[in-house]
C-alpha cells in the first residue's frame, strides 16, 4: 500500500464510510488536532525514564487513536467495527490522577507553565487536548461514542496538567505560582 493517495490532492479528504469532505472539514480539525496531541504526548513518553509513566502514556496514545477513528467515522453500516472508548477509560485516568496527587501539595494558585522542556511539552499537550475537546464537542450529539470521547478528552488535559505537576516534583524543579501584576 502506498502512503500517498494523491486523493487530497484537490484539497478534500475521505471520511470513514466513504464521504469525501473538505480538508477544512470541522471532523478533519478535531481529529488532526488528537494527532497533534498524541505527537506531544510521544514527545514526552520520549523524555521520560519512569516505565510506569511511560506505560500509561502508550495506553493514553492508543485512546486518542480510537478517539480519532471515532471522529474520522460516518459510518453507520453494523458490518463495519470500530473500536470504542468505554468509562473503564476515564476511571484509568481518574485513578492516576489520584496516584499522583498524593504524592504531590496541593495547589491554592495558578501555576505558569515552564520550569523544564518536558513540564512545558506536558502543558503543550494539556493545551492541545482542550483544543481537541472544544472541536470535538461539535460531535457530542452525533454518538455516545464521541459524548464520551469528550468526557475523556476533558479527564485527559486534568491528567496532562498533574502529570507536568509530577515531573515538576521529581526533577526537583519550583513551580512558578502566578502572581498578578496590578
Amino acid at each position: 500500500m502506498k502512503i500517498y493517495t494523491k486523493a487530497g490532492d484537490r484539497g478534500t479528504s475521505t471520511l470513514l464510510g466513504g464521504n469525501i469532505v473538505p480538508k477544512d472539514h470541522p471532523r478533519l480539525e478535531a481529529y488532526g488536532t488528537l494527532d497533534e496531541l498524541n505527537s506531544w504526548i510521544g514527545l514526552i513518553r520520549d523524555q521520560l525514564d519512569n516505565g510506569d509513566i511511560r506505560k500509561t502514556l502508550m495506553r493514553i496514545q492508543d485512546r486518542i487513536m480510537v478517539g480519532s477513528t471515532i471522529l474520522a467515522s460516518e459510518k453507520k453500516d453494523a458490518s463495519v467495527t470500530i473500536p470504542q472508548l468505554h468509562e473503564k477509560d476515564i476511571t484509568f485516568l481518574e485513578r492516576e490522577i489520584d496516584r499522583m496527587e498524593q504524592e504531590l501539595k496541593p495547589l491554592q494558585s495558578f501555576i505558569l507553565p515552564g520550569g523544564h522542556t518536558t513540564v512545558s511539552y506536558c502543558h503543550l499537550a494539556r493545551t492541545t487536548c482542550r483544543r481537541a475537546e472544544r472541536y470535538s464537542v461539535k460531535f457530542i450529539k452525533n454518538s455516545a461514542q464521541t459524548e464520551i470521547l469528550v468526557k475523556y478528552l476533558n479527564r485527559l488535559s486534568d491528567y496532562l496538567f498533574v502529570l507536568a505537576r509530577k515531573i515538576a516534583m521529581d526533577l526537583k524543579i519550583e513551580e512558578i505560582i502566578w502572581q498578578p501584576d496590578f
